[in-house]
């Protein structure tokens, strides 16, 4: 596996930085309070360790910066309806590609490369550009892992049928690759949420 390079070693590194001033803090590996959007990058970056060892830079890169400095364009911005959430989502992803885009060309990276990565975190192009298909890909597999027990329990009104849909969507954005390595035992399955899965996975072949 060839080495990372200097430019990419500062990149993560400036990262790293932006992401460290985030106010929000969760408990990470270690059991230590972390900030939110630095431990979310830790985890996508193990995860596409794990997912795809051998993938090139820029998606290292795109699925490093997915979240970059996220706390500083809050939900709450945003009307609370369906509306504003579309809304939120779409600029959502416009910042975090601008601010990866200015910490890249501080690290020295090329504009071929800056766009590359722009348009994967700016989520352009899914299926048929291979960058944006894996930062889906590491997304969902960090979210199945990690998050989907927390918002679980964060959302106690959701019924079964609710958390059906939501799984489903969560599958369709995921390519055969992803798919194979979710239920190969390579990812830890929130235990309790199973037999959910389960169901949402047999209703999605049964079409």
């Amino acid at each position: 596996m060839p080495q990372p390079t200097e430019k990419f070693t500062k990149a993560l590194q400036l990262f790293d930085e932006a992401n460290s001033k985030d106010p929000n803090k969760e408990t990470d590996y270690d059991n230590a309070e972390t900030p939110k959007e630095l431990l979310y990058s830790k985890r996508m970056l193990d995860m596409i360790k794990r997912f795809k060892p051998d993938a090139d830079e820029v998606a290292k890169l795109s699925v490093a910066a997915q979240h970059i400095e996220r706390w500083k364009s809050p939900r709450s911005d945003y009307p609370m309806n369906r509306k504003g959430y579309h809304q939120w989502r779409t600029n959502l992803y416009k910042f975090h590609a601008e601010t990866a885009a200015k910490l890249l060309e501080e690290a020295g990276y090329d504009q071929e490369t800056i766009e590359r990565v722009k348009l994967a975190i700016g989520k352009k192009n899914l299926r048929s550009n291979p960058d944006t298909q894996i930062v889906e890909d590491i997304a969902a597999l960090t979210f199945i892992e990690h998050y989907m027990t927390t918002m679980y329990n964060k959302f106690p009104q959701y019924d079964e049928d609710k958390w059906i849909d939501i799984i489903i969507r969560t599958w369709k954005k995921m390519s055969p690759e992803a798919h194979e390595f979710a239920l190969s035992g390579k990812l830890k399955l929130p235990e309790a949420l199973v037999p959910l899965i389960q169901k949402a996975l047999a209703k999605n072949e049964a079409g």
